[in-house]
C-alpha cells in the first residue's frame, strides 16, 4: 500500500501545475497496482482529501455561478456512472480508460487552441459527461477541465472552482463506492496521511506554476497524460 503515497504526491503536483484533474494521473498509474475497483475506492477517497488541499490553497478564486452549471450536473451523474460501475468486471475498464487518454491528449496536443463556446448548454453538458466518466471509470476531470476552460477564468479561478467541483463529485461517488464494498478499512486508515501528502503535492505543483508557465506545463502533462494511455492498453493486451 505503500506505493500509494508515491503516486500521490507525484500526482497532485503533476495535476496542479498541469491544470488537469489529478485523477487523470492517478488512476492509470494505481491501475498498475491495484485492480479496478479498488482504484475507483482509493480514487474517492484520495481526492475528497486532496481537493480539500486546494480548496484551502486557492480558496479566493472560487466561481459559485460556474459551480452550479457545471458542479450540479456533474454530482447528480458521477452517482448514476458510480453505481453502473459494478457492472464492469475484469480489465475492460482500463482499456476505456486507456483510450480516452490517448484520445484527449492526442487532440489536443493536435488542436491546443481548442476551446469551448462558454455557454449553460455546454457547462451542463461537459459537467454531466465528465461526472458519468467520473463515476464508472474513475476519472472525468479532463473534460471538466476542458468545459471549464471555455469560460476563460484566471488560473486561480480555474483551480479553486475545478477543485469545489471535484470534492462534491468525490465525496458523492464515495458514499456510492462505499455502499458496494469498493472501499477498505485499510483505506480509511490511510486517510490521514493522503491528506497531509495531498497538501504537499499540490503546494509543490503551485511552487512549480511559479518557475514554468501552465501553457509549457501543459504540454508536458498532456505527452504524460499520452504515454500512460498507451501504456494501459498495452497492458490490456499483454
Amino acid at each position: 500500500m505503500s506505493q500509494i503515497y508515491y503516486i500521490t504526491l507525484i500526482n497532485n503536483a503533476l495535476g496542479t501545475a498541469g491544470g488537469f484533474s489529478l485523477s487523470v494521473f492517478f488512476v492509470p498509474i494505481a491501475g498498475f497496482f491495484y485492480d479496478f475497483q479498488a482504484v475507483l475506492g482509493l480514487t474517492s477517497l484520495y481526492y475528497v482529501f486532496s481537493n480539500i488541499s486546494k480548496i484551502v490553497l486557492f480558496f479566493k478564486g472560487m466561481d459559485v455561478r460556474i459551480f452550479l452549471i457545471i458542479g450540479i450536473p456533474s454530482i447528480v451523474f458521477v452517482i448514476i456512472g458510480a453505481y453502473l460501475s459494478q457492472f464492469l468486471k475484469g480489465e475492460i475498464p482500463a482499456l476505456i480508460l486507456g483510450l480516452f487518454l490517448v484520445s484527449f491528449s492526442f487532440f489536443l496536443l493536435l488542436k491546443p487552441g481548442f476551446t469551448l463556446k462558454p455557454s449553460n448548454q455546454n457547462g451542463i453538458l461537459g459537467g454531466s459527461l465528465s461526472g458519468f466518466a467520473a463515476g464508472v471509470l474513475g476519472t472525468g476531470g479532463a473534460i471538466r477541465g476542458l468545459t471549464l476552460a471555455s469560460f476563460n477564468v484566471e488560473k486561480a479561478t480555474f483551480l479553486a472552482t475545478s477543485a469545489l467541483i471535484d470534492f462534491w463529485v468525490d465525496s458523492s461517488r464515495f458514499v456510492v463506492y462505499y455502499s458496494q464494498d469498493y472501499i477498505t478499512l485499510d483505506m480509511l486508515w490511510k486517510a490521514p496521511v493522503l491528506l497531509v501528502i495531498s497538501f504537499v503535492g499540490t503546494w509543490i505543483g503551485k511552487k512549480m506554476l511559479d518557475r514554468i508557465s501552465q501553457e509549457n506545463f501543459r504540454k508536458i502533462a498532456l505527452w504524460l497524460i499520452l504515454v500512460v494511455g498507451i501504456t494501459s492498453i498495452i497492458k490490456f493486451f499483454m
